[in-house]
């Protein structure tokens, strides 16, 4: 007779555990077990209307010799005076050096707004120096021809003294002195002046009138002084 040879599973260890042993075992809170309860990722059994989720024994042994590790949160560095006092003496550097660089390109500004100007003073001093010699060539132009005109005025102004004319008054007895024949005619005295300015003007270049010891005589035997006399 052939004898098989029966191989008997293993039947699987189970445990149950309730609400709050998984919760603690598992590090899960109750309404994740519910969770997984209604969804059916969980095995479960209902006895003596009390839950009992079914795991594993293997499951269990491994949890219990490898406990889950807890994600802790690496621990601030604690702030002292000596970190403060470091990073405010960092900030001061770089806060100096800031400045320190604020103060070059100030600088640097300040120069060149100084060679501007002093760019623009020199365009400036050029430009009065050529007006400068420009005028001084013109006014000195100009005093060459006064010169030249006054020379020509003396000659004009200072002519040589016409020679007076001697004559005999008691004589003659038709020859008078202006002033003295401007006052016998019936004229104000601001028309005899015109009349006298009119005779001394022209006196020099009119044979008409004679000149005697400062003084002017006319000769109507002679001449005719009607356009001299007449206002």
């Amino acid at each position: 007779m052939f004898r098989g040879v029966h191989i008997q599973k293993e039947k699987r260890k189970e445990m149950k555990l309730t609400f709050d042993e998984y919760s603690k075992k598992f590090k899960m809170s109750k309404e994740m077990i519910s969770s997984k309860l209604r969804a059916k990722t969980l095995d479960y059994v209902i006895e003596n209307d009390i839950v009992y989720i079914i795991v594993d024994d293997e499951v269990f042994q491994e949890t219990k010799q490898k406990p889950q590790q807890q994600s802790i949160a690496p621990a601030k560095p604690r702030t002292t005076v000596a970190m403060v006092l470091s990073l405010y003496q960092k900030e001061n550097l770089q806060l100096k050096e800031k400045i320190l660089q604020l103060e070059k390109k100030i600088d640097k500004l300040i120069d060149d707004k100084e060679q501007m100007l002093r760019d623009e003073m020199s365009k400036i001093e050029k430009v009065y120096a050529s007006k400068d010699e420009q005028l001084k060539q013109v006014l000195e132009l100009l005093n060459t021809k006064l010169l030249s005109q006054n020379n020509n005025t003396v000659l004009d102004v200072e002519p040589l003294p016409k020679a007076e004319q001697t004559i005999d008054l008691q004589d003659q007895n038709q020859i008078v002195e202006l002033k003295s024949y401007l006052k016998t005619l019936d004229l104000e005295p601001h028309q005899r002046k015109i009349i006298k300015k009119r005779f001394f003007a022209v006196y020099d270049s009119d044979v008409r009138i004679i000149k005697q010891n400062g003084k002017l005589y006319l000769d109507f035997t002679k001449y005719d002084y009607s356009d001299l006399l007449e206002y």
